[in-house]
């Protein structure tokens, strides 16, 4: 019979072996909470190796992801489909076994983390996504969303802001079924952190409304038990947090309790050494039969699964609609109707003229959506009133327990990281919002979204120096064209409410990316079209206005609030007998993608004569005018005005653009 211990080392050893085998890795954290690991995993996490997915799992972030051995020494040992061998690739190319939990990569990673506290954060995420769906779903005698979120997490999560952010708004929320580790080693990279990082953690989680369990022995596993026990019985409706003093690297006699056990291997001679010390008598890799024996979670795993099947199974005799709506949710899935329903709405919204801002249009058109998509979760930065994220169905997550709107307060980096956990829950489609100049604050969570490639959808609005009087701090210059330069995000700035509705249209659909709607305070007109170029809208890019023959001598190329400008330089250069397009360009990167026939029909090569009308950053749009091309934008930070004043001022005027015109045919020709 194996002692609580040796079953600890097990993941100990694992970790050793797999760091020490690629010669890279942190090994000092694996050893140091593989004691709370083995008690959480063996005696509390509800899962089933043999299904990963299973909605009502338990669900396990490790936040501090530079410990990574951890969590692949317990999928390997509980049964999940990680192998010895994927242990030994451990960090290799095309691994099953990265070097930070990376999601789709491996089974039951629920998340992908390693830039500190944002694991934290989208366990947050799912968090508000339990506890919302289980109000929206469950029924007397029926939890059938009924789970705990657990995380572990270092020092440095709690170092980082965004613990700050999203552990203060957590408490708000009153999470009960979010229960936190924190390994307390007092141990970062650079050494002992109590030079800097001295916070009284417990008061400070306190203060946030949370339940705090401090000066456990996270390597007494009747410690760590008693915590687990306190936080799960508590009567008092709040997160908590288990604090947990532990050694970092326990058991290596000469490097435990220091720095250098971060982020090096232990090296041979000490990792003989800690075998000797932990009486760990077992060659690389090897797990005798017995520790697996104690370890493996298929059998029970099944048992549980086969009873929250039952419960599901008279679930849906019961409430048949109810079931088929969460599972078309949890899936994922568009309603049937979808498509048809929103191609009416789009066309029938063509044949209104009326002048909005693309914000208005935004809420105008997702209140219709929202009628269709009881998923749609949204949220904003303390910036509802201006964003026009709020609906008149949307309900206050912190006053209703089955609400759809979270106030993040001005939490722009928190509140994009608890999005991504919301998404990565399914059964939510999130939404979140502020200006376009402070997505520079929710700059790593943005890519930690397009890496996932989940559905996450951002709307910035104010989006240019067309916001005027709040000045160069909240004008966005170079924001629009940096977003751009990011893998796997769809990025859309449409002209009016069509376009608008097609974004949105397309970001619902993007269940493997994330989307960007980049929306006006100002109004714009609304441009008109047939049906036949509607359709294109979609493709990213198309021919708004063009010359009778379809033989162009100008190009005008436009985005967003710029597109009425390009559209009235065409009308005077067409009067003054000059052969013009216009194409509207919403989004670059769905243009980038569509085939090379239909993107040279747009930008025939022979045609040097491009302009590019956007206000914001000059450089990007190079790639589209060429070298020679001309760019009507910004270099420079604007100035607090009126925002015609500000167009003037940088020349986003018909006169100025028809005057680069001339010159550069006169130049060329």
């Amino acid at each position: 019979m194996p002692s609580r211990r040796n079953l600890a080392n097990a993941i100990r050893f694992l970790s050793i072996d797999a760091i020490e085998n690629s010669k890279s890795g942190h090994p000092g954290a694996p050893m140091g909470m593989a004691d709370i690991a083995e008690v959480l995993w063996r005696n509390y996490l509800n899962h089933n190796p043999n299904n990963p997915k299973w909605i009502n799992r338990d669900r396990f972030i490790l936040s501090n992801g530079h410990c990574v051995m951890l969590i692949y020494s317990l999928l390997h040992l509980t049964g999940y489909d990680l192998t010895i061998s994927d242990l030994k690739n451990f960090r290799k190319l095309h691994s099953k076994t990265p070097g930070h939990p990376e999601f789709r990569c491996t089974p039951n990673i629920e998340t992908s983390t390693g830039p500190l506290g944002q694991g934290l954060a989208n366990a947050v995420g799912i968090a508000i996504a339990e506890k919302t769906l289980a109000a929206q779903f469950n029924r007397l005698n029926y939890n059938i969303i009924n789970h705990y979120t657990y995380v572990f997490l270092g020092d440095g999560c709690l170092m980082e802001g965004i613990s700050h952010e999203v552990c203060s708004l957590a408490g708000t929320l009153k999470l009960k079924k979010l229960i936190v580790f924190y390994d307390n080693n007092g141990i970062s990279i650079d050494g002992n952190i109590k030079g800097w990082f001295n916070d009284d953690t417990k008061k400070r989680f306190e203060s946030y409304g949370w339940y705090v369990i401090s000066d456990i022995d996270g390597h007494d596993f009747r410690s760590i038990e008693k915590a687990i026990d306190k936080a799960k019985s508590s009567i008092e409706d709040k997160p908590s947090l288990l604090i947990c003093n532990t050694i970092i690297a326990f058991g290596s006699p000469n490097k435990s309790g220091k720095n250098i056990a971060h982020g090096s291997p232990l090296g041979k001679e000490e990792v003989l050494l800690t075998r000797k010390n932990l009486n760990w008598n077992y060659q690389p890799f090897e797990i005798p039969s017995y520790i697996y024996k104690k370890w493996n979670a298929k059998e029970i795993g099944n048992i549980k699964e086969f009873k929250w099947n039952y419960m599901f199974k008279n679930y849906c005799n019961k409430f048949p609609i109810l079931a088929k709506e969460l599972k078309r949710r949890i899936n994922n899935f568009l309603p049937e109707d979808w498509n048809n329903k929103i191609n009416k709405f789009i066309y029938k919204l063509n044949n209104t003229n009326t002048n909005f801002s693309t914000r208005e249009s935004s809420q105008y058109i997702l209140q219709k959506y929202s009628k269709l998509l009881p998923e749609l979760l949204g949220g904003s930065a303390d910036l509802s009133s201006s964003n026009l994220t709020i609906l008149k169905n949307s309900k206050p997550i912190n006053k209703f327990k089955n609400g759809n709107y979270i106030y993040y307060g001005v939490r722009e980096f928190g509140m994009m990281a608890i999005a991504n956990g919301i998404s990565l829950y399914h059964g939510f489609i999130p939404y979140t919002a502020t200006f376009l100049v402070f997505s520079d604050y929710c700059r790593n969570a943005i890519r930690m979204a397009a890496l996932m490639k989940i559905r996450n959808i951002m709307i910035y609005t104010h989006d240019s120096i067309g916001l005027g009087e709040d000045g160069p701090t909240h004008q966005p210059i170079e924001q629009l064209s940096s977003l751009r330069l990011i893998p796997n995000i769809s990025i859309w700035r449409p002209c009016d409410k069509i376009e608008t509705a097609i974004a949105w249209k397309i970001s619902i659909e993007n269940i493997n990316k994330p989307t960007i709607l980049v929306l006006s305070r100002q109004n714009l007109p609304t441009q008109k079209r047939n049906k036949k170029e509607i359709s294109y809208i979609s493709y990213g890019a198309y021919i708004l206005k063009d010359c009778l023959d379809k033989n162009p001598q100008i190009i005008l190329i436009a985005t967003g609030s710029e597109v009425p400008l390009a559209v009235e330089v065409y009308k005077k250069l067409s009067l003054l007998k000059y052969k013009t397009r216009v194409i509207s360009m919403p989004s670059t990167d769905t243009f980038d993608k569509q085939t090379k026939e239909y993107r040279n029909y747009l930008l025939p090569k022979h045609i040097k004569c491009r302009i590019a009308i956007e206000a914001g950053s000059k450089d990007f749009w190079y790639k589209y005018v060429g070298l020679d091309g001309i760019v009507i934008g910004m270099n420079t930070f604007g100035y607090s005005a009126p925002a015609n004043k500000l167009f003037q001022k940088f020349g986003f005027t018909v006169e100025n653009i028809i005057l680069k015109i001339k010159k550069f045919l006169k130049l060329y020709n």
